[in-house]
């Protein structure tokens, strides 16, 4: 991997040298990103041909889309490093590999996933795997602006107090990347990934690994990393499935959503739980005591007995009209066809079928009966033949056949059927029970008290909630989908396209004598572009797409950030979609603020993996400078006194203030506070009972944004205010953990804005 003679770096490491060979990769991307714009145009120029032919041309145009993106996604910080080992080898690093296909093939740029590429995170003075320098290559645009050069040898090299201390490699390009003003959107990490970050994101693809870190140390970072390293190592294997990252909130999706197309991966699916069930907006908001119990456990057999509820049999008889007759369906009949239905031990929805079924046969059984006895009876003209009784059957297999579907046509069968055993969607049989207090009632039994349903009853115009959608996911798997009436549908207007097509070709086909014999008849023609049409509409949909219309897809591997939010409700709900348990889960339980959320790893993970998972530990703070960790202290030991809160790789020299709001006027602290930013952001937390008071007296600009502290959950800001913290603490009963998130999100000034009296475990800090 050694350099080219006509490719050497500069010896004396200038900023021209290295200027010489990063315009060299950039022309060599620009040749790439030409090529796959040609291979793409020439793809979809290609119509008609064979079933083989089309294919292929799909499965090229697919293949050189996502070339282009990733091509056009790693314009910004190319290249970013170069390691010189020992022996004399130069190797440069980057966010995707390039290589010399004019000559031996040689790596031009060394992706940063590659294996030879560990070296550039993983390095150090004491254990250099054989390299002599580490240079961080900074780049504007396309030009290299500055340059950090790690001696790792021991007899020359003085790494520093920080480096000693927390094992940093490349301290100066870290630091700088820290000091960078924040922006609104994340930014990746993937010039400056640590030696433990980097031991994390290149961890095995199989089990469930939980990543521990405090506020600051990268896990979002990390997890993201993560995602583009499993989809470069195990691209065979999840490039069909893909891989899902859930976050905690859409403004958290909007935040990271750049990192993964910067790293030259496009086609990862990003999602809040809330956003898991096709077809569901759920924007509207519960209460924290609604929202608490909405995730505990107890919902399954809550929605279990809700599902049972509606599958019913009559107190003695039910009447059913068809035609001029009223026939009955005792109880015993009904309860006979119910044992049978569940007997099949099938979602609701699909033994139903069993039900209807035993129920049709009754029906047709007295039709039967009754129709026999009126040709005997009923109508004079009717003579009995010579040997022939009152009760013999007149009647055969066809005839009854035919009473028997007939009855199953039936408008007003089918209702008498449907009251007993609906067809059920999970949004229909959600929203009744939600708007019912006595269905509710019925369904929660003494697993609910009265208040604690009180809080789940609402109107029948509420909102679909975030909780509510592992509810509609729960009742969903209870319910199955029965699908028949629909492809039998989908299956006749198939038909009627075809018959129509076959009309109009045979009408163009009288014609066909004009045609040159060497010309395609219009049959082969159009019947190729009809199946090119429909297959295109499928090729162009990518695995991140497909999956997220497809409830019942499964992914390759699972990703989640500030998984300690999750409730046992949204657990199952993912479980569903990554049945391999491939999983990454990344939080702090010392953050942990939603109500239904998990105080221990393992109270989250024992009813699905067991014991079967492992943990690796973050413990570097890189966001947040010592003097504002300091005060944070204060709150993480009202959450667990044993906890420690994570080193701090740097102090900013500007402790946080605490000012009574009766001494400030917020307004202006927030206006201070944006000066101070110098163009970077700032936030407002606060209490959502706050929220809206806030919003009307806070100036509008872009670079300032109002939050909760659960909307903050992941994000970080140059600077930040956190009013009214006793309230915050006060306001659930994880207070105390939610003012420990609020007050580490600042990457470079904090203020607290009091209402009451200084909390005393702030006191005497800041």
């Amino acid at each position: 991997m050694s350099a080219s003679p006509e490719r050497e770096p500069d010896s004396t490491g200038d900023l021209a040298g290295e200027q010489n060979y990063v315009s060299l990769l950039y022309r060599k991307l620009d040749a790439e990103r030409e090529s796959a714009q040609r291979r793409l145009t020439g793809a979809l120029a290609q119509t008609g041909g064979t079933p083989q032919a089309r294919t292929e041309r799909d499965v090229a145009t697919t293949t050189y889309s996502e070339r282009l993106a990733q091509l056009s996604s790693v314009e910004q910080g190319l290249c970013f490093g170069r390691l010189d080992f020992h022996a004399g080898e130069a190797v440069y690093v980057g966010r995707l590999g390039l290589f010399d296909e004019d000559g031996d093939y040689e790596p031009l740029l060394l992706d940063w996933r590659a294996p030879a590429a560990r070296p550039f995170y993983l390095a150090t003075a004491a254990s250099p795997e054989g390299v002599r320098r580490r240079r961080h290559i900074r780049t504007l645009s396309r030009r290299v602006v500055a340059l950090d050069d790690e001696i790792l040898d021991l007899r020359t090299a003085d790494q520093g107090k920080n480096q000693a201390d927390l094992g940093l490699a490349g301290e100066a390009a870290l630091l700088a990347a820290l000091e960078r003003r924040r922006t609104g959107e994340m930014s990746d990490i993937v010039a400056t990934i640590q030696g433990e970050q980097d031991r994390i994101i290149r961890d095995e693809l199989s089990g469930v690994l939980v990543v521990q870190g405090g506020p600051g140390t990268g896990k979002t970072a990390v997890a993201l990393h993560r995602a583009a390293y499993l989809l470069y190592t195990y691209r065979q294997q999840l490039a069909t499935r893909g891989v899902l990252v859930v976050g905690p909130n859409s403004t958290f999706l909007r935040y990271i959503g750049q990192v993964l197309p910067s790293l030259g991966e496009t086609g990862v699916l990003l999602s809040t739980v809330g956003q898991l069930f096709p077809g569901i907006r759920a924007i509207g908001e519960d209460s924290r005591e609604a929202a608490e119990i909405k995730g505990r456990q107890v919902m399954v057999d809550v929605l279990a007995e809700a599902v049972a509820d509606r599958e019913q049999i009559p107190e003695d008889v039910l009447e059913v009209e068809f035609d001029d007759s009223v026939f009955t369906l005792d109880r015993e009949t009904c309860e006979r066809a119910r044992a049978k239905a569940r007997g099949t031990l099938r979602p609701h929805n699909l033994a139903r079928r069993a039900f209807v079924e035993q129920l049709l046969d009754a029906l047709a059984e007295q039709a039967t009966a009754r129709f026999e006895v009126d040709l005997f009876t009923g109508v004079p003209e009717i003579a009995v033949e010579e040997g022939e009784t009152a009760d013999a059957e007149v009647l055969d297999a066809g005839d009854r056949a035919d009473i028997r579907a007939e009855l199953a046509a039936s408008e007003k069968v089918h209702e008498a059927l449907n009251s007993l055993w609906p067809r059920l969607t999970p949004q229909r049989l959600l929203r009744d029970l939600l708007t019912s207090p006595e269905r509710l009632a019925s369904a929660a039994g003494d697993r609910l008290t009265g208040t604690e349903r009180a809080f789940l009853v609402r109107t029948a115009k509420s909102r679909w909630t975030p909780a509510d959608v592992p509810l509609l996911d729960e009742l969903a798997e209870l319910l199955g989908e029965d699908d028949s009436e629909e492809r039998a549908e989908r299956e006749r207007r198939e038909r009627e396209e075809r018959a129509y097509a076959e009309g109009v070709l045979h009408v163009l086909e009288q014609d066909e004598e004009i045609l040159d014999e060497e010309i395609l008849r219009v049959r082969d023609i159009l019947d190729a572009e009809l199946f090119a049409e429909r297959q295109q509409r499928r090729s162009e949909l990518t695995a991140a797409e497909r999956a997220a219309a497809d409830r019942r897809w499964t992914f390759g591997h699972l990703i989640v950030d500030e998984a300690q939010e999750l409730s046992p409700m949204d657990w199952r709900l993912l479980m569903r979609r990554c049945p391999s348990r491939s999983m990454t889960l990344v939080g702090d339980v010392a953050q942990t603020g939603a109500p239904a959320g998990a105080s221990s790893w393992a109270e989250m993970l024992s009813p699905y993996v067991g014991d079967r998972w492992r943990l690796r530990e973050l413990t570097v703070n890189y966001r947040t400078p010592a003097e504002i960790m300091d005060l944070a202290a204060g709150a993480l030991a009202e959450v667990d006194p044993s906890l420690r809160a994570p080193d701090s790789v740097r102090e900013s020299g500007i402790p946080p203030w605490q000012r009574p709001l009766a001494e400030t006027s917020l307004r202006s602290a927030v206006d201070d506070e944006l000066r101070a930013a110098d163009g970077g952001t700032v936030a407002v937390l606060c209490p959502a009972a706050r929220f809206a008071r806030l919003r009307a007296e806070l100036p509008e600009d872009d670079r300032l944004s109002l939050l909760t502290v659960e909307e903050a959950k992941g994000l970080e800001f140059d600077g930040v205010l956190v009013v009214a913290p006793e309230e915050i603490v006060a306001g659930s009963p994880r207070g105390w953990n939610d003012l420990y998130v609020a007050l580490t999100r600042a990457t470079r000034r904090l203020g607290v804005v009091y209402t009451e009296a200084r909390l005393e475990p702030l006191v005497g800090a800041g």
